[in-house]
């Protein structure tokens, strides 16, 4: 009987601790990833950053291809859940367009080595580009192509743009500047100057958002 209890009691203690170490070797892969590059970082940089055994990566992750699958699936969903917060604190589709924007753009400000992961290593990951489905983009393009629809119906965006591609533009645009900033290593522009800057084309230009 006591020994039952106390199976139970240490199976309990164990479960935070493992969602823990496996949240450290997912931070540990960001850094670890951004420094060295996808190619070039091994299955052991990333466990001597998370400070654990190279086999414990494996109880976690089947490789390293999955270990970068599971970063960017946890910390898309984390983003699309953020994101939706913040955007629908707003009433107007046009302020919820230029939050979305805003939010992207200090995502990339305020983690960096993340920014670089999710602009430029995951497109070094052959199994990524090929066979990954990317369940997570779709809910974050969806957010964006929801704004979109929401501002149709209230008269805010013109009816004549496809929310399908137009979130796509955005999109693309986004990711453009992403790149742009975690490339350089003296951008010549600010990242509230991008921000303005895209905003700018979407209101005036691409969208004719009316109020």
């Amino acid at each position: 009987m006591g020994t039952t209890k106390s199976k139970k009691v240490s199976s309990q203690r164990e479960k935070p601790q493992r969602g823990e170490r496996r949240s450290a070797i997912l931070e540990a892969a960001i850094d670890t990833f951004a420094e060295r590059g996808f190619h070039h970082a091994r299955v052991s940089d990333v466990a001597r950053k998370a400070g654990v055994a190279d086999g414990t990566i494996y109880l976690y992750f089947k490789s390293k291809d999955d270990l970068l699958i599971s970063l960017f699936e946890e910390k898309m969903e984390q983003i699309v859940e953020t994101f939706r917060l913040e955007v629908n604190r707003f009433e107007s589709a046009q302020d919820r367009i230029k939050c979305f924007i805003q939010l992207h753009l200090k995502m990339v400000a305020e983690r960096p080595a993340l920014a670089e992961v999710m602009t430029v290593e995951l497109r070094q990951s052959a199994k990524f580009m090929r066979e990954y489905k990317a369940p997570q983009f779709g809910a974050y393009l969806a957010l964006l192509g929801d704004i979109i629809s929401y501002g149709q119906e209230r008269g805010e965006i013109n009816q004549g743009f496809d929310p399908s591609l137009t979130r796509r533009i955005i999109f693309g645009a986004l990711d453009e500047l992403s790149l742009y900033w975690v490339s350089s290593k003296r951008p010549q522009h600010s990242l509230e100057r991008l921000s303005d800057e895209l905003w700018t084309l979407c209101a005036q230009g691409c969208f004719k958002l009316e109020n």
